[in-house]
């Protein structure tokens, strides 16, 4: 049975029951003596009354548990963010064990179950983990939550010693008095820690950042690598109960399309089949499906594909992507409802010096994680047990008590690995899960009482999935006889993402979906006269956020075009960003290291028989400040290979500076798929793509030689895990151009170069 590394679990009767189990901090008391610790914050307060109990009543007064230290002297950091593969398990234990003062070694991570009360994301609004907000919402509270740890067990021993506090100090899990030449480790305390009063908020001192041996520090390596290596991690498809089925779909070829008939001879025919099941779509939501149950993946696959299904397609989208870009072109001809206003643009793209008219093309891109959407449901008659990737806690389980009948205190959310994401988990309208709770209460209204482990094939998630919204960019910008900036106008048509969800109130204003026009209607650059125009288009094909969002494509349209007015004006691209941005000292930051590590202004080295080229990109997304210089070789044959790209980016503190670097790293090669290679198109509303042959991603041997710089910063941490993917594209875009002198307008590349 797989287990976290260095996780303690409690079985049912029958061992296979439950591959994961929170125990209570309660029970975990009771059990083997020990100190659970919650940190109040926000709403709830604390009081001398509920923090002077013993260890075994301490849950009552710890709303917000983050930290629980054991009597063998462990240390387990309780995440309430997603673990994805971008290092946040690893993020939050460092800084709570900071402050903790903790052997590293001793630390473990536990996810943190499905409860909004004790653990929101306090930037989303609800538990949840996405738009790089993790380490920003959490730094404050983890840290907390480890010194007052450290200020329980340092007044546990005062008081059995008979020192003064202040004369006992903390080093990697050891509690010391030099003078008496005492020592103990947390273990030893845990169990007398909890009867030590919670420390007031305003008590608690933190340390000053010269004092880190942690944070900033490669001495923490990650947490989840060795049971990622060995095998012990869970995942979803890893989690095995009693009697467990598991489900296959066949899914409706276009949205809107519904069931007319099904055939299930042949698939009942199929040894190991259990049943058949129909699931009919969720409007906006799901598409139509037929799912077959059966004892393993493999049977339920071959199950599936032997269902005979015919459609019903009357009210299907039928549209190709040739016809989708000719009305999003049209639209992009014509005013759109304002984002963003500044001074009077059109006044000033009247008679420029020099115009330049541009539109881009951006199409449809799958999220295509390594592991596709699954998800595990145990329905009994008046609960309900879900094993997933988790990514939004909370939505997910009110939506599922919804569709079930029951209170969302009666869902329980157990929280697993997700074997990447890039936004496709969380699911602005909750539809795997919606999918895979309407099939466990359809299978337990035909007497089938099992718990049902849903699996879907890649074929389902490139073919059917969520994807990043279509877009074109038109824009219109001017120079003057000196090379100034006169004029800009920037006009975006495509899908929104948060219309007709749960989140539009938050995030649509004055009929704006924010997502849709970031990075351009908020750029720093400094144009006096800006207007930005959106046409939100209503197809029913689902979007939904993708690694960056918006910035996906606004930084590669922004950037492409501030090159191309730099060169328009006879000026260097940096220094005529540097100019725009004078005003902007972490963008500048960014922009002349990537400059100077790169060697700009520097001769390439040539190859024979290619021209070679070297090109710049500078974009802020979720408060972080990334620039890319990307150096490329194009053949005689307009073969293109991206050689080298030198990163900076500027995060604030820079928690564990090797999470960034792989952070950076990784988002660079996905962006660099997603410019050169991916998209998903549409043939009389199908999907065309089906698996990693056609929609491809960055094979090892076309990946560059990345370096990354981080810029030291004492402000507060911001996100890393998406910020990296916007910039590379646009810095290659502009990298082409310098050698070749051609401008791509239309992603992805394919063989433009060739043509």
């Amino acid at each position: 049975m797989k287990r976290f590394a260095g996780q303690t679990t409690k079985q049912d009767d029958d061992s296979t029951r439950a591959p994961l189990i929170n125990v209570s901090r309660r029970g975990f008391l009771q059990t083997s003596g020990g100190l659970a610790l919650g940190i109040c914050f926000g709403p709830v307060a604390c009081t001398s009354e509920k923090a002077a109990v013993s260890a075994a009543d301490i849950a009552p007064f710890v709303p917000n548990a983050f930290l629980r230290i054991g009597a063998d002297n462990s240390v387990t950091v309780i995440a309430k963010f997603l673990e994805m593969g971008q290092g946040t398990f690893t993020g939050l234990a460092t800084l709570a064990a900071e402050e903790l003062d903790a052997d590293w070694a001793q630390v473990s991570v536990e996810a943190a179950p499905a409860d909004a009360k004790k653990y929101a994301n306090a930037l989303l609004g609800a538990q949840g983990t996405g738009g790089s907000t993790a380490m920003a919402d959490a730094h404050l509270q983890m840290r907390n939550a480890g010194a007052s740890a450290r200020a329980m067990l340092v007044a546990a021993a005062a008081e059995q010693w008979k020192v003064p506090a202040g004369e006992i100090t903390v080093s990697k899990g050891v509690i010391r008095h030099a003078a008496s030449r005492k020592e103990a480790s947390f273990g030893q305390f845990a169990e007398s820690a909890a009867k030590q009063p919670v420390p007031a908020a305003e008590a608690i001192k933190l340390k000053e950042p010269k004092d880190f041996t942690l944070i900033g520090t490669t001495a923490t390596p990650r947490k989840d690598s060795k049971a990622k290596t060995d095998g012990t991690a869970i995942f979803t498809q890893d989690v095995q109960l009693p009697g467990m089925l598991v489900a296959v779909l066949a899914h409706a070829p276009k949205w809107g399309a519904t069931i007319k008939s099904v055939d299930e001879s042949a698939a009942r025919a199929v040894a190991g089949v259990v049943d058949v099941i129909r699931v009919d779509a969720v409007p906006g939501t799901t598409r139509a499906a037929v799912a077959v149950l059966a004892k393993n993946t493999w049977v339920a696959k071959q199950g599936r594909d032997a269902l005979v299904i015919e459609w019903d397609e009357a009210a299907a989208f039928t549209k190709g992507s040739a016809e989708i870009f000719r009305e999003f072109k049209a639209l992009a001809g014509k005013p759109g409802t304002v984002a963003a206003t500044r001074g009077d643009a059109a006044a000033a793209l009247k008679k420029p010096a020099k115009a330049i008219e541009a539109v881009y093309e951006f199409p449809y891109l799958s999220h295509a994680p390594m592991e596709p959407l699954n998800c595990v449901v145990d329905l009994k008659a008046d609960s309900c047990t879900i094993w997933n990737g988790e990514q939004f806690h909370t939505i997910d389980q009110q939506v599922s008590a919804g569709i079930l009948g029951l209170k969302p205190e009666q869902v329980t959310i157990k929280q697993v690995y997700a074997g990447g994401s890039f936004g496709r988990r969380a699911s602005s309208k909750s539809d795997f899960i919606v999918e895979a709770t309407s099939l466990a209460k359809a299978a337990r209204a035909k007497g089938v009482e099992a718990p049902i482990k849903m699996v879907w094939m890649r074929e389902d998630d490139l073919r059917g999935g969520y994807y990043r919204p279509a877009f074109v960019h038109a824009i219109k910008a001017g120079l003057d006889r000196d090379g100034k900036v006169t004029g800009w106008q920037s006009r975006l048509v495509g899908q929104s993402i948060a219309k007709g969800t749960p989140l539009e109130q938050y995030m649509v204003h004055n009929g704006v979906d924010h997502t849709s026009v970031e990075g351009v209607s908020d750029t720093r650059y400094a144009i006096d006269n800006l207007q930005v125009e959106l046409h939100s288009v209503d197809y029913p094909l689902p979007v939904l956020w993708w690694r960056s969002v918006g910035h996906t494509h606004s930084a590669y349209a922004m950037e492409t075009m501030i090159d191309e007015l730099a060169h328009a004006a006879g000026q260097d691209p940096v220094a005529f960003r540097r100019t725009l941005l004078e005003k902007q000292p972490r963008h500048l930051k960014v922009l002349e290291l990537a400059a100077e590590k790169s060697g700009w202004g520097t001769p390439l080295p040539e190859v024979a028989g290619k021209k070679r080229g070297r090109g710049i990109a500078v974009h802020e997304s979720f408060n972080t400040f990334v620039a890319e210089v990307a150096e490329v070789s194009i053949d005689a044959d307009g073969q293109l290979k991206v050689d080298r790209v030198v990163c900076a980016v500027d995060c604030g503190l820079a928690i564990n500076p090797d999470v960034v670097r792989a952070q950076m790293e990784g988002g660079i090669g996905y962006g660099l798929a997603a410019i050169l290679k991916s998209e998903i198109t549409f043939d009389k509303g199908a999907v065309v793509q089906s698996n990693f042959a056609d929609y491809q991603p960055l094979r090892l041997n076309e990946m560059p030689v990345i370096e990354v710089h981080i810029v030291p910063s004492a402000e507060k941490p911001t996100g890393v895990g998406e910020p990296g993917t916007p910039v590379v594209g646009p810095a290659v875009a502009n990298a082409v151009f310098a050698a070749v002198g051609k401008r791509i307008r239309k992603l992805p590349f394919g063989n433009q170069l060739s043509a």
